[in-house]
C-alpha cells in the first residue's frame, strides 16, 4: 500500500512537472504568429478597389486573407480535402495520426499524411525540413496556435501564408495573379487549382507546367465529386477547362502617391485612400497623352480635389516611369508657380478695400526700387480694370497691387493657409515683389490647398488622403485666406478668362460648366501651370521637364490649360452625380469703374515717355509734353535740371539734341520715379 502511494505521488509529481514544463515552453517559446502579420500593403481607392500593392521581403506577394471576402465554396472544399475534422480537433487530429500510422505499417512506407491545417500553418510560420522531429515540433506549435487563436483566425493565417508558386503567398495573391480578380467568387476549376497548388507549388505552377497543373487540378475535382462537394458532371465539365497560362500583373495605379502613403504607414495591410479608381485611371491616361504629345521626356502631373472635405480624388505624380523623372512624385516638388498666385494677391487687396474688380489700374512701365517688371508679351496696355488685368495675367498691375498689400504679408497669408511656399536660398531676408510673378517655390499640393480655398469661400484646409482626414475636414474650421465676397469675385473674374485654343467660352455653350482658371509660366519657361475651380472640384496641372530644363516658348496656356479642361470633362464623365452645385456666382461681366488704383505710398507714375523708349525729334527745337500721375504737384527734371511748365501748367521738355537722357518726376512727398529715354533725330 505504501508503495502504491509512493508511485502515485511520483506520478502526480511527474505530471505536474510535465505540465509546468509544457506551460514554460509555451510561455518562453511562443509560436511566431507575427510573421503572418507581415503582409503586403495594398493601397485601395475609397471603395476598397486595389490601386497598388507592395511586396514583402524577397519581393514576395503576401496578401492578407479575410475569410469574410473569400468564396465559401472554396473554404468548404479546402477543409473537405485537407482537414475534414478541422473544426473538431485541438490542432492535432488523433484519428488522422492513427490512420497514417496504420497505413504506413501495412504498406511499409508513408502513404498518407496526418498534417492538419493548423499543423501546416505552424510549418508555414517556421519552415523546416520534413523529419519526425519537425513533425513533433509542428504538433506542439499547432496546439499552441489553437490555444491562442480561433479556428477562423487559424484559417486566415493559413490562407495568408500558403505558397502558390514563385513569389506568390496567400490565396488572395494567387487569385489575383492567376485569375485577375480577388477570390470572392470562384468557379469549380479555380477552386480545385487553388487547393492543389499549395501541396506542391513549384511542380504544379500553371504558368510553367500547365500539364501537371491541369492533371493535379482534375484529381482534386475528382476528390470533390467523390466527397459530394461537386456533382460528377460539374467536376467533369470543369476538368475540360484549361489552366491559366500566364500571371497577371499586380495593381500599379496611383504609383507615386501610393508610394508616399506607404512610407507614412506604421504597419502593413490594406489602406483605404480618398482616391477614386475610375477617375484616377482616366486622369493617368489624360496626363500621359498630354505629355506624349508635348515631346520626348516631357513630364506632366495633376491633382483633382473634391472641395467638400478636400478629398484628393486623383493624384498623378508623373506621366510615366518610362520617361525621365517619372519615378518622382511631382505633385510634391516645389516649383516656380508663375502667375498662378496672382488671384490671391488681388483677393487680399479686395479684402483691404484697396481695389475691386472694376478698379482702373495702369499697365505701364514701372520701377519698384531696383525691380522693373514687364508683361509676358513685352507690351503695355495703359489703363485697364483689375478684372482685365487678372484675366489677361498682366504683370505690372499685379506687382503694383502686391506692393500695396505687402509682399511679407502676402507670403505669411500663403503660409498660414498651408501653402508652404519657400524662397530661393539666395534671396535676401526681405521678401521681394517678384513673388507676384512666381519668384518662390510651391508644390502642386500646396497650390491645391489655395485653389480649393477659392472654391470654398476663401477658407483653407489641408488636403485629405484618407477617409478619416476627409471627415475631419468636413467639420473643421479652416484658415480664412480671404473673405467669401472676395473669393466669389476672384472666381467670377477667372471664369471670364479666355479659354484655351479649341475651347468655346462657357457662356456661349449650352449646359457648359463654368471653369474659373488661371495659367502660369515660370521664369525661363521651366514650368507650365494651370489651376482651376468648377463646381465642387479644384484641379491643378503642371507640365515641364522633371529636372527643370527650359522649354523656350512653351506657356501654361498652351501646355497645361488644355489638360486642365480635359480633366474637368473627365470629372463630369466619371463622377456624373458628384460634380456639385455651381459655386461661382455670376457678377456683371464688365463691372463699372469704382476708382483708380493709387496706393497712398506709391511714387508717381510716368505715363510718357515710358522707360527705355526712343522718341523722334524732327527738329532741334522740338518740344515734348511730359505726363505723369501722382499725389500733389509734380516736378520734372532732365539730367538733374528742372523742367518748366507752359501757360496751361503742363511740363514742356526740349531736348538739347539727339542722345540719352534721364528724366525724373518728384511728388510733393519727395517720392520719385525715373525713366531713361533716347532721343533720335535728323542728326543722330
Amino acid at each position: 500500500m505504501a508503495g502504491l502511494r509512493r508511485y502515485l505521488k511520483w506520478g502526480a509529481a511527474s505530471a505536474a512537472a510535465l505540465t509546468i514544463g509544457v506551460i514554460a515552453l509555451d510561455r518562453f517559446f511562443p509560436p511566431p504568429i507575427e510573421r503572418g502579420e507581415q503582409v503586403s500593403t495594398v493601397i485601395t481607392d475609397r471603395e476598397g478597389r486595389p490601386l497598388r500593392a507592395f511586396p514583402v521581403e524577397d519581393g514576395r506577394w503576401r496578401l492578407a486573407a479575410d475569410v469574410d471576402t473569400i468564396d465559401t465554396d472554396y473554404i468548404d472544399a479546402l477543409i473537405r480535402i485537407e482537414d475534414k475534422r478541422f473544426y473538431e480537433h485541438p490542432g492535432v487530429d488523433p484519428l488522422a495520426v492513427f490512420r497514417a500510422l496504420a497505413s504506413a505499417a501495412a504498406n511499409r512506407e508513408i502513404t498518407s499524411g496526418a498534417s492538419t491545417i493548423t499543423m501546416q500553418t505552424a510549418r508555414l510560420l517556421e519552415p523546416r525540413e520534413r523529419t519526425l522531429r519537425s513533425k513533433i515540433i509542428e504538433s506542439f506549435r499547432a496546439l499552441q496556435l489553437e490555444a491562442r487563436l480561433s479556428k477562423l483566425e487559424i484559417l486566415e493565417l493559413y490562407l495568408t501564408l500558403a505558397p502558390y508558386g514563385g513569389n506568390l503567398e496567400g490565396v488572395r495573391s494567387a487569385s489575383l495573379a492567376y485569375f485577375g480578380r480577388p477570390p470572392e467568387a470562384l468557379t469549380p476549376e479555380e477552386i480545385a487549382l487553388l487547393i492543389a497548388l499549395p501541396q506542391s507549388p513549384e511542380a504544379r505552377r500553371p504558368d510553367r507546367k500547365p500539364g501537371i497543373a491541369k492533371a493535379t487540378r482534375n484529381s482534386i475535382l475528382t476528390q470533390l465529386a467523390e466527397n459530394g462537394v461537386l456533382a460528377a458532371t460539374t467536376a467533369e465539365d470543369a476538368g475540360l477547362e484549361e489552366v491559366p497560362a500566364t500571371r497577371a500583373a499586380f495593381p500599379g495605379d496611383a504609383w507615386q502617391i501610393s508610394d508616399t502613403i506607404h512610407q507614412r504607414m506604421e504597419k502593413s495591410g490594406s489602406f483605404t485612400t480618398t482616391l477614386d479608381w475610375g477617375l484616377q485611371e482616366e486622369a493617368e491616361r489624360l496626363v500621359r497623352a498630354a505629355a506624349m504629345t508635348s515631346g520626348e521626356n516631357v513630364q506632366a502631373a495633376a491633382l483633382i480635389i473634391e472641395i467638400d472635405g478636400r478629398a484628393v480624388r486623383a493624384a498623378v505624380g508623373s506621366a510615366g516611369r518610362d520617361r525621365a523623372g517619372g519615378w518622382l512624385d511631382l505633385t510634391n516638388r516645389r516649383r516656380s508657380p508663375g502667375s498662378t498666385l496672382k488671384p490671391f494677391i488681388y483677393g487680399l487687396a479686395f479684402d483691404d478695400g484697396a481695389a475691386a474688380p472694376g478698379t482702373v489700374i495702369n499697365d505701364l512701365p514701372s520701377r519698384f526700387a531696383s525691380y522693373s517688371p514687364e508683361n509676358f508679351d513685352r507690351t503695355f496696355r495703359g489703363e485697364v480694370t483689375i478684372a482685365a488685368a487678372l484675366q489677361h495675367s498682366l504683370n505690372v498691375p499685379a506687382v503694383q497691387v502686391l506692393d500695396e498689400v505687402g509682399a511679407a504679408r502676402f507670403l505669411s497669408a500663403l503660409t498660414f493657409a498651408g501653402g508652404s511656399p519657400s524662397m530661393p536660398s539666395s534671396a535676401d531676408s526681405d521678401v521681394g515683389l517678384a513673388i507676384a510673378l512666381g519668384g518662390l517655390g510651391i508644390s502642386m499640393r500646396d497650390l491645391g490647398i489655395l485653389y480649393a480655398a477659392l472654391g470654398d469661400e476663401g477658407e483653407a484646409l489641408p488636403l485629405a488622403f484618407t477617409p478619416e482626414e476627409e471627415e475631419t475636414n468636413r467639420s473643421a474650421k479652416g484658415y480664412p485666406l480671404m473673405s467669401p465676397e472676395s473669393a466669389t469675385e476672384i472666381l467670377t473674374i477667372l471664369k471670364g478668362a479666355p479659354p484655351p485654343p479649341g475651347r468655346m467660352p462657357s457662356k456661349l455653350t449650352t449646359g457648359a460648366r463654368h471653369i474659373a482658371f488661371k495659367t502660369g509660366t515660370s521664369y525661363g519657361f521651366r514650368d507650365a501651370w494651370a489651376a482651376g475651380v468648377s463646381g465642387n472640384y479644384a484641379v491643378i496641372v503642371w507640365t515641364g521637364y522633371a529636372d527643370g530644363t527650359p522649354r523656350p516658348g512653351v506657356t501654361g496656356r498652351q501646355a497645361a490649360a488644355p489638360l486642365l479642361f480635359d480633366l474637368f470633362d473627365a470629372i463630369r464623365r466619371t463622377l456624373p452625380d458628384e460634380t456639385g452645385a455651381e459655386k461661382i456666382k455670376v457678377l456683371p461681366d464688365a463691372p463699372s469703374p469704382l476708382a483708380r488704383f493709387t496706393p497712398d505710398n506709391a511714387p508717381p507714375q510716368i505715363l510718357f515717355p515710358p522707360d527705355e523708349a526712343e522718341i523722334w525729334a524732327d527738329s532741334p527745337t522740338r518740344e515734348f509734353v511730359l505726363s505723369a500721375r501722382g499725389t500733389g504737384p509734380l516736378q520734372w527734371y532732365a539730367d538733374g535740371q528742372p523742367i518748366g511748365l507752359d501757360a496751361g501748367g503742363a511740363p514742356i521738355w526740349q531736348p538739347g539734341g539727339p542722345g540719352f537722357y534721364r528724366l525724373e518726376v518728384v511728388d510733393a512727398a519727395g517720392r520719385s520715379t525715373v525713366t531713361k529715354v533716347r532721343v533720335r533725330g535728323p542728326q543722330g
